[in-house]
């Protein structure tokens, strides 16, 4: 049930992340709202995980995942630049990522 509400954590983060590109510096109402309700929903359901994940695991696949994702979609729905050097840095993010979760309760 944690990584399930984690994954919904992560939606959440990133849903509220694009709308606040969209929000234009918080100057236009519905993507503004759509952040605001999308980063509590979502800081909401990282602290139910947290019932259950340790911190360190779960924030780093919060942030891990949420940073790629983010810059996924920036590079494939929002003009961004998609250079070599962006994708090796998304790639060393998830590798970070899983590194961290290997070492499990250690």
């Amino acid at each position: 049930m944690g990584y399930a509400l984690l994954a919904a954590a992560i939606a959440a983060e990133v849903a509220g992340t694009t709308a606040m590109k969209y929000s234009e510096g918080f100057s236009r109402l519905w993507p503004s709202l759509i952040t605001v309700v999308a980063y509590v929903l979502a800081f909401t359901l990282l602290a139910q995980t947290l019932k259950t994940l340790s911190v360190g695991t779960a924030y780093a696949i919060w942030a891990g995942i949420g940073t790629a994702a983010v810059a996924a979609i920036g590079m494939l729905f929002l003009g961004e630049s998609a250079g070599a050097l962006k994708l090796v840095g998304i790639a060393l993010v998830i590798v970070g990522v899983v590194v961290l979760n290997l070492g499990g309760g250690h």
